[in-house]
């Protein structure tokens, strides 16, 4: 049996998510689906992170496991033959048995990304938060640096998590403006549920000045989803790239 990993790329607009689910289209499904009309089996699909519904990808990666003999970075083509054009196969290649895209991942880097003008760019619309106020960018990264670093991110976390633990730790936050898009850049160990959208829509109210940046300790310590702000769309988000050792690179 041959373990095989996938760099994928998506646009989550029409999607239900990453997980399959009974009554609505997802990735898993739509790849499984693919995966089945190249090698003729129904195999397990593991994800690195199950996005949500609306959620997009430019680095996701998942593996499953086949007793077909095509060279590995065949699947690549031979599935986006079989996908709609709003999903591709990057990449393809061969990993060890016991490698797990989620299990094995050692970072995941999020980006998040706001329209910052009265009136949305429709070409840009999918993949952003439109805010029709201007932000300020320094007031942002003032609170976006107490989080960087091993905290207990339970004020971070929405309902219905199933996380054993709510410490995690973020090693870098950046926050960029190029024109009207600000894009915010997340990388860590591991997130909780809907952790990076969380903590974007308390920093826009930071940039709007609804709130005191100089309050983000606080609201980290609260340990509750009531201290924090709204939660971001999700169609702002998008799991850029995870990362492994080199040799599953």
């Amino acid at each position: 049996m041959r373990n095989i990993a996938l760099v994928i790329a998506y646009k989550g607009t029409r999607y239900a998510g990453w997980q399959r689910q009974q009554n609505a289209v997802s990735i898993d499904e739509t790849i499984g689906d693919a995966i089945a009309a190249v090698t003729g089996e129904r195999v397990t699909l593991y994800g690195a992170g199950r996005t949500d519904a609306g959620v997009h990808a430019r680095g996701q990666r998942a593996n499953f496991k086949t007793r077909v003999r095509m060279p590995a970075d065949r699947f690549a083509p031979a599935l986006n033959a079989h996908l709609p054009r709003d999903i591709r196969i990057q990449k393809s290649f061969e990993v060890p048995a016991d490698f797990h895209s989620r299990y094995g991942a050692k970072e995941k880097t999020y980006c998040y990304r706001v329209w910052a003008a009265p009136v949305a760019d429709p070409l840009t619309d999918d993949f952003c938060w439109h805010v029709r106020f201007p932000l300020n960018v320094d007031a942002m990264r003032r609170g976006a640096a107490v989080l960087v670093g091993t905290h207990d991110f339970k004020t971070f976390m929405a309902s219905g998590s199933g996380a054993k633990t709510t410490v995690r730790r973020i090693d870098a936050i950046g926050i960029e403006q190029k024109g009207r898009m600000i894009t915010f850049t997340f990388c860590g160990t591991g997130f909780l549920y809907n952790m990076v959208r969380i903590i974007a829509g308390t920093l826009v109210e930071m940039g709007s000045g609804r709130r005191d940046p100089e309050s983000m300790a606080a609201i980290l310590a609260a340990k509750g989803r009531t201290a924090a702000g709204a939660t971001a769309p999700a169609r702002g988000l998008t799991l850029e790239a995870v990362a492994y050792g080199e040799e599953n690179d």
